[in-house]
Order: C-alpha cells, then sequence, then structure tokens
C-alpha cells in the first residue's frame, strides 16, 4: 500500500503515473496479440479484440473526480478475443477457489476454450470452475503485472485474489469487463459479443507470470515488439 514511504500520497501519485505509462504503451500500440513464454511451461499467445481498450490505476466518476477502485493495486488489464486463445497457461502461484487450493495446475487452450487442464492439488475443483456455464472454459481478462510488484516481492500468498493478483501477470477465467472495449457504453451485448468479448458466471484471476516471463506483442502490421523481459516491461 506504500503507507512505508515517507509521503504515502505521493508515492501513489507516483505509482498512478508509472501505471499510465504502461496503458498508453500498451494503447498506443494496438496489438492484435500477444505470445507469452517462460520456464515453467508456459507458451500462449493471445488475440485482442480491434476495439479493445487497456486500463488500470485511476478512474473518473461521472462527475470528473479521480479515484482508484482498487487498493493496492499493480496491474493494467484488457480483455482476450474470446476464441483467440490457443496454447498452455501454466500456473505460478496457487489459486485460492472457495476455500479451496488449487495448486501447479495447466490449462491448455484451443480457439480460446479449455480443452485440457490438470493440477498436482485441487483438479476436480478445477473442472468444476471451467465447466460452470459455457463462457467458464474461456477467458475474460488479460493483466500485466511487472514482477518487481511490492507484493510478489513480499512473497506472501494472501489466499485472496483480490490481493495476490497484484504479485503477478493474470488471466481470468469467465466473464470479461465491458469497459475494456472502446465507446462499449453505446454497444448492445450483442454487439459486444460479436466484437470478442466472453459471458460467464464467474471471474476468476489466476496467476502465471515469472521472473523469466517474455511477452512480444504483434501489430497489425506484422511487427513484433517485445513487451515484458525478465517478468518485467521492457521500459
Amino acid at each position: 500500500m506504500r503507507v512505508d514511504q515517507d509521503d504515502p500520497v505521493a508515492a501513489w501519485k507516483m505509482h498512478i503515473q508509472r501505471l499510465k505509462k504502461s496503458m498508453d504503451f500498451m494503447n498506443s500500440h494496438k496489438f492484435c496479440s500477444l505470445e507469452y513464454k517462460n520456464s515453467l511451461g508456459t507458451n500462449l499467445t493471445i488475440e485482442l479484440p480491434d476495439e479493445h481498450i487497456w486500463l488500470g490505476g485511476s478512474e473518473y466518476s461521472a462527475g470528473g473526480v479521480e479515484f482508484i477502485a482498487n487498493m493496492p493495486t499493480e496491474e493494467v488489464f484488457t480483455l482476450p478475443k474470446r476464441t483467440g486463445v490457443n496454447g498452455t497457461a501454466v500456473s505460478s502461484k496457487p489459486l485460492n477457489y472457495n476455500g479451496n487450493l488449487i495448486e501447479e495446475f495447466t490449462l491448455v487452450f484451443k480457439e480460446g476454450k479449455v480443452v485440457d487442464c490438470h493440477a498436482k492439488k485441487g483438479e476436480d475443483i478445477l473442472k468444476k470452475l471451467i465447466a460452470t456455464d459455457e463462457g467458464s472454459c474461456y477467458l475474460g481478462e488479460v493483466a500485466l503485472v511487472p514482477h518487481e510488484s511490492p507484493i510478489s516481492q513480499s512473497n506472501i500468498l494472501f489466499y485472496n485474489t483480490l490481493f495476490d493478483e497484484n504479485a503477478s501477470c493474470h488471466l481470468a477465467l469467465g466473464k470479461a469487463y465491458s469497459v475494456c472495449i472502446k465507446d462499449s457504453e453505446s454497444k448492445s451485448k450483442a454487439q459486444l459479443l460479436e466484437l470478442g468479448m466472453n459471458d460467464s458466471l464467474v471471474h476468476e484471476d489466476f496467476m502465471i507470470g515469472t521472473s523469466d516471463l517474455t511477452i512480444i506483442g504483434t501489430t497489425a502490421t506484422g511487427e513484433k515488439i517485445p513487451v515484458f523481459k525478465n517478468g518485467n516491461f521492457v521500459f
């Protein structure tokens, strides 16, 4: 929470500016896809909808007041294209789901859908989560968190996803946030789904970030641009 700093308010303002810098970097490149790789075995390509937006840090109320909805927060996030996820994602931290730990698990995706999964502990619970409804076997969020974040460096597992997700790059099974699509407020639910948004009763974040994670973004012109190296943003 940065309350150990000499001036916590100033530290938060600086932190929000860093998150905005990350957001601006991602939004300016308008990546069509991201490719993840690390030594745990994650080898995953995630396509992004044409009209996606990266968000994070502070927001503005209808009255124009800047506020931070989540504290702590270390992520910038968007939504994946529902049918555009392919490859393998390997968890880097346990997932606490309804009081049950799911540990050392692997998800295999094909055209967005989880087609296979394994876990050292809690595999049955993981399979029930994935089978919750039609959308729970697809991804609804892509979030980037530097490995050097304070929660990551603390090496504490809080057994609460709202805290633990701030330690690592993560993905979420289930519902996507419509605000991650440009001008979403003027679009119908059918239009949002057509653009690639996933819908589900669940939204469960799980961590895949590591100290050796690399992420390469591909633009509409086919240019490949490094996003993450050694677990952190390249800039």
